[in-house]
């Protein structure tokens, strides 16, 4: 007993069933039905024709038996050099002790304060002769009447 596919809808044609369609060129063509001939003799696409095997396989439709779940890939760490410090400079000092690291981290901070300090203590005076100067240039321009028309 042999089953054929039917060639537009992709369902069995059981012995005694079916059409058999042959072209001038020679191709066969078994359908399960009138309807399915019907439909491949109007030119009709089986994968937007909502019945079709086609249609069910690409919109995946009834799926649920043969659906593994993907597995995603694992992030894998791996350690890199930053600009400006090198893998062993980094390690290194991660492997320091915290007291080692929290004197570093004042000694930086007082440098910091003291460069801080004479900055500003330079800039105050520079910063009287600037304002002077500033209070010449300033001239009593008077306003000029506001533009009426709206936009050009």
């Amino acid at each position: 007993m042999k089953i054929d596919l039917c060639v537009y809808s992709g369902y069995k044609i059981y012995p005694g069933h079916g059409r058999t369609l042959v072209k001038a060129d020679g191709k066969s063509y078994k359908f399960l039905s009138s309807r399915t001939h019907k439909a491949h003799m109007l030119k009709r696409n089986p994968r937007e024709v909502t019945w079709t095997v086609l249609y069910r396989r690409k919109h995946k439709k009834g799926l649920e038996e043969e659906t593994a779940k993907k597995r995603n890939k694992r992030t894998t760490k791996f350690q890199r050099a930053v600009v400006g410090a090198t893998l062993q400079d980094i390690m290194a000092k991660r492997n320091q002790k915290p007291e080692v690291r929290k004197a570093q981290r004042e000694q930086a901070v007082r440098a910091a304060k003291e460069t801080k300090k004479t900055t500003t203590k330079k800039a105050a005076p520079k910063d009287n002769k600037a304002q002077k100067s500033q209070q010449k240039a300033t001239k009593n321009v008077t306003k000029s009447a506001p533009r009426v028309g709206g936009k050009r």
